[in-house]
């Protein structure tokens, strides 16, 4: 009888050893998995910061990027009142440039036309103007002061008629006008009105 409860208590220790170990094991494998699992999140949680962050820094640079400045178009300012004034006919008059301007063509739609506008005043006493005293503004010319080309009126309807001193009282003026013919690339023009000292260095406006 002593002898089978003795073998009773060595198997049931062995069995008892057996779950402790079997308990152990299992106990460590779910830790295993647990901290698998945790590290699998965290390096999941990590790698969309690190895209975010890789994007975000092309933003960045091009946000500080400089930008390129740009280039101003060429303008020239208009003339002023009283820069631009020479005799005509000897001291008999005088003839003030008033506004010489580049405009668009109405039937081509370039920009090669220079619209000359001037004012002619009679200065002497009658007895000292003869009929013949007329300024033909038709005739108006121009030269490029940088290469001696010289540029004329686009056509006798884009001005305006002679004016006569004659018809004219002392102190008297009258406004004209030409159309001329110059390339885009001209800025600046020497100006030859008819039986009037030469405009030197005219500046051509371009507002």
């Amino acid at each position: 009888m002593s002898t089978f409860l003795s073998s009773a208590a060595v198997l049931l220790s062995t069995l008892a050893l057996l779950c402790s170990g079997f308990a152990a094991y299992q106990v460590y494998t779910l830790r295993q998995t647990v901290e698998t699992v945790n590290n699998s999140s965290n390096s999941s949680a990590i790698a969309p910061n690190g895209t975010i962050n890789a994007q975000a820094s092309p933003t960045s640079a091009e946000t500080s990027a400089p930008s390129p400045s740009p280039t101003p178009g060429t303008t020239t300012s208009a003339i002023q009142a009283g820069q631009f004034v020479q005799p005509a006919f000897g001291n008999k008059a005088k003839v003030e440039l008033l506004s010489v301007k580049r405009i668009k063509d109405p039937e081509s739609g370039n920009r090669d036309v220079v619209n000359v506008q001037m004012r002619i005043r009679r200065l002497v006493a009658d007895n000292t103007v003869a009929a013949s005293d007329t300024v033909s503004v038709s005739g108006t010319t121009a030269r490029n002061p940088d290469t001696s080309e010289t540029y004329k009126g686009v056509d006798l309807k884009r001005s305006t008629g002679p004016v006569s001193l004659f018809q004219l009282r002392p102190e008297a003026s009258a406004d004209a006008y030409v159309w001329l013919r110059v390339p885009e690339a001209v800025n600046t023009l020497d100006l030859f009105v008819p039986d009037t000292a030469a405009f030197k260095n005219v500046p051509i406006s371009t507002n």
